[in-house]
């Protein structure tokens, strides 16, 4: 069921937001597969290194868990218990969501980010790079990821605390268990 509110709207858009980073950020998955192929071609074929692209391949590892963990909550595959929730009705399930969200999702983001501010900030300032010759220079970049994560499922847990309190209030419905979210 669509629902026309600015609230719905505003899970849409924050959806969407989560949609499109997680979709981008999973084609990162077939590139680490090509660039290991790479290095393992390089390596025993040609017996040859690169650090820089080895590098690579644990940036692209990092991004996809960091990066696509607002996707994976957009999409429900998070660990919940389910012998608790799965009997729930709708507007139980909202109530868990709406509790987990608020008490346990974004106190946990929040800390992330606040642990994590220093040390990223540090690492930009130092323009940090790889401690090995030959590596990828930028390691700031990667540790950007460390405030990232957080703030984008903070983001979609936004749109999971809206969507729960549409559904507590009968304006929307749960998705489905293994579909994309619908208000």
């Amino acid at each position: 069921m669509r629902h026309s509110s600015p609230l719905a709207a505003l899970v849409r858009l924050l959806d969407g937001f989560s949609e499109w980073t997680g979709r981008l950020i999973a084609w990162l998955t077939l590139l680490m597969v090509v660039v290991t192929f790479v290095v393992v071609v390089m390596r025993y074929a040609f017996e040859m290194g690169n650090i820089a692209l080895q590098e690579s391949v644990i940036y692209m590892h990092s991004f996809v868990f960091l990066l696509g963990a607002a996707y994976t909550l957009k999409h429900d595959g998070h660990v919940r218990v389910d012998i608790i929730y799965r009997p729930l009705g709708e507007k139980g399930k909202a109530w868990i969501n709406l509790f987990g969200t608020l008490f346990l999702l974004l106190p946990v983001c929040i800390f992330l980010f606040w642990v994590s501010w220093e040390y990223v900030a540090t690492s930009w300032e130092l323009k940090e790079g790889s401690q090995e010759a030959g590596g990828i220079a930028y390691r700031y970049i990667l540790k950007t990821a460390l405030l990232a994560m957080p703030a984008m499922m903070t983001l979609q847990g936004i749109a999971e605390l809206l969507r729960s309190l549409l559904v507590i209030s009968g304006h929307a419905h749960l998705p489905p268990p293994e579909g994309e979210h619908a208000l």
